[in-house]
């Protein structure tokens, strides 16, 4: 892509969420999630691929239909109160529907068919785009309207996505595939913490960020599309070999790594309301995306791979023993929970 081209997308991407997150009225909210949408359908089609193709499209449609009901439920919002500011949502059957909107745009369960799909048709480096800067604006919005929202449902679709993202990974052979269920998953966890405590709700959408960051450069790094492909990073970066178990243990929330920071607090804050079965199950739903982290983690670390003909081309690389540019990242991922006393 032309660098000007690219130079102008990313601005409307980046200004389309910035517009999102700093609005009052939801007119200029819909128009952010409208220009970011709109911004990054060329970046996920500019391979001239079917599967890139299918992806935008498919993106596109749900985005779309998402946006579409945000308008309607605000819509409705303004006729029955009379103003268009998104601190006044207090119509009911608005709740509702704009939960549902925005739980489209993230791809909350049961509403998250699109994005492993998505996920699976764009390189590495959108699909990082799409789980970590696209869920910025729908969950500012979210953050925003938490004194309006329905705790029930969010927590019914929390605890339905947590599930989700554990049984959807376990079948899974192609990383984007699995991180797209990580991604879900760890929304369910946000969602559910929303309305009872939105502190811990930014504190775990800033390490899920971190962590996935972290993970999707790791992956570009070792070229790995597939889990088959996982089994040479040794060969490429010993290194990052050792630090990929540690990412890999630390998004599927392994004490005593960062990713069991924002579990412990959102178990605490649900058994502190007396949601002691949700917790328990949203607990049990982590083991679920444990298992398939530590098939990731064995097959990328504690294995070598045979030199097969399947795997061949991997062996021409000369083994990289430096160290990545991201081990800041790779460490802020996975050593943080020290600092835990400090959220409590």
């Amino acid at each position: 892509m032309n660098p000007i081209m690219l130079s102008i997308i990313l601005s409307s991407l980046a200004l389309g969420t910035i517009i999102t997150m700093s609005s009052h009225h939801w007119l200029l909210a819909w128009i952010g999630l409208e220009l970011n949408t709109l911004a990054i359908i060329p970046i996920l089609a500019k391979q001239h691929h079917p599967r890139a193709t299918e992806a935008a499209t498919k993106y596109f449609l749900t985005q779309a239909a998402a946006s579409a009901t945000l308008l309607f439920s605000s819509t409705i919002n303004a006729w029955s109160t009379g103003t268009w500011d998104i601190m006044q949502l207090t119509n009911q059957p608005a709740c509702v529907m704009l939960t549902m909107a925005l739980s489209m745009k993230l791809g909350l369960a049961p509403l998250h068919f699109w994005l492993p799909e998505v996920l699976q048709g764009t390189p590495l480096k959108t699909a990082l785009i799409v789980v970590t800067w696209q869920k910025l604006a729908p969950l500012a919005l979210l953050y925003l309207t938490q004194n309006s929202l329905s705790t029930p449902t969010l927590l019914a679709m929390g605890l339905l996505s947590t599930l989700t993202g554990g049984w959807g990974g376990l079948n899974q052979t192609q990383t984007r595939k699995i991180m797209a269920f990580s991604s879900i998953a760890h929304l369910g966890w946000m969602a559910a913490i929303l309305t009872l405590a939105p502190n811990i709700m930014l504190l775990n959408l800033v390490l899920y960020i971190l962590m996935t960051t972290s993970t999707f450069l790791s992956l570009m790094y070792a070229s790995a599309k597939t889990i088959q492909d996982l089994t040479t990073t040794w060969m490429i970066s010993p290194t990052m070999s050792a630090f990929m178990l540690m990412l890999l243990m630390s998004l599927g929330g392994l004490p005593p790594l960062t990713g069991f920071m924002p579990k412990w607090l959102i178990l605490q804050e649900l058994t502190t309301h007396n949601l002691c079965t949700t917790a328990t199950m949203m607990a049990l739903s982590a083991l679920l995306s444990l298992f398939f982290y530590l098939r990731l983690s064995y097959i990328s670390t504690l294995t070598l791979a045979q030199n097969s003909p399947q795997n061949a081309h991997k062996w021409r690389f000369q083994p990289n023993t430096k160290v990545n540019p991201t081990t800041t990242m790779i460490m802020l991922s996975t050593l943080l929970l020290p600092i835990t006393p400090m959220f409590i």
